[in-house]
């Protein structure tokens, strides 16, 4: 059938590019590393604690058994000596807060074999040779969904395309309110994401990705992060290196959950990355310690140095 001609005009088609080229785009970065793992016939996958629980719920969910660990001071994982990779068994890399070089990487390879980056948190990181590596948007960019894959394996003609028109209500609401009158709008999006299965990036999330300017958000974000360590200068193992394009300042602090309200009362909102940790973890566990006292504090593209000043102040008024 013929494509519809005339009426009314639709959202403005860009031409751009998007920043990662040649990957897989998914809908959902913990429905494509069920759709990875599927396709590498993986029967079980080692993940750490300090994690979303959603993402250990939804590998299980696909009949995939997970084995936790724990990091140690220096992010490194906290296995057996003698610790080797079974048969169909892969080891999951988290890139907290971009510490990651391509050493680091090709280490973890070298040493284990078998493994998929999580780059969830470090978007603008290439993927390192053929080893997959995981991408979420939302976590940098204003979209409700959309994921990249980078995998040496086929990808599913048939695999269906998500649609994101009836969940992106919340982002224009805040463009043009504030966040406080959409904030439950977004929560209860995204807690339809429990149930989302493996599908193509939506029309829509596509057609964003490719109107960005990565290189002025990824400019903006490492000058914000610069301002906040010039003046708060957080020393813990998530700011060892400075990243590219900051996911967020991890500062760490001794009260975590009180400065966070104490912020909040100003409209300086921050959230508290794996919140289940904080009565879930062993009480002595650094994870535990990390959940509830690290600050994800936001240097995104909305902001320049009037906002970074605040921020900083505000929280060296509060500890």
């Amino acid at each position: 059938m013929m494509r519809e001609i005339g009426g009314y005009l639709e959202l403005e088609q860009f031409t751009g590019k998007e920043y990662h080229q040649g990957l897989y785009r998914m809908n959902l970065g913990r429905t494509a590393l069920v759709w990875l793992l599927k396709k590498l016939n993986c029967s079980r996958i080692y993940i750490p604690y300090y994690n979303c629980d959603s993402v250990m719920k939804s590998v299980a969910a696909a009949g995939v058994e997970v084995e936790r660990f724990f990091l140690d001071e220096n992010l490194k994982p906290i296995l057996r000596p003698d610790f080797a990779l079974g048969e169909n068994e892969w080891l999951y890399v988290i890139n907290y807060y971009g510490q990651l070089t391509e050493d680091d990487i090709l280490d973890y390879e070298k040493k284990y074999g078998r493994i998929i980056v999580d780059n969830a948190q470090a978007f603008f990181e290439k993927p390192v040779g053929n080893i997959p590596t995981l991408y979420s948007c939302r976590k940098f960019l204003g979209v409700a969904d959309g994921a990249y894959l980078s995998a040496d394996v086929p990808f599913d003609d048939e695999l269906p395309t998500d649609k994101s028109m009836d969940r992106v209500k919340y982002l224009f609401g805040r463009m043009e309110e504030s966040a406080r009158d959409h904030y439950s709008e977004m929560l209860a999006e995204t807690d339809k994401f429990a149930d989302a299965i493996p599908e193509r990036m939506s029309l829509f999330t596509e057609n964003i990705l490719r109107g960005i300017d990565y290189d002025r958000i990824r400019e903006r974000r490492l000058a914000n992060y610069r301002i906040l360590d010039g003046q708060l200068a957080s020393v813990n193992p998530f700011t060892a290196r400075e990243p590219l394009g900051p996911f967020a300042y991890p500062c760490l602090v001794e009260n975590g959950v009180e400065v966070r309200k104490q912020l909040a009362a100003e409209n300086i909102f921050i959230p508290t990355n794996w919140s289940y940790l904080i009565s879930q973890a062993p009480a002595d566990s650094l994870e535990k310690h990390w959940s509830e006292n690290i600050l994800p504090l936001p240097v995104d593209q909305r902001y320049g140095e009037e906002e970074m000043t605040a921020v900083a102040k505000a929280i060296k008024r509060f500890l």
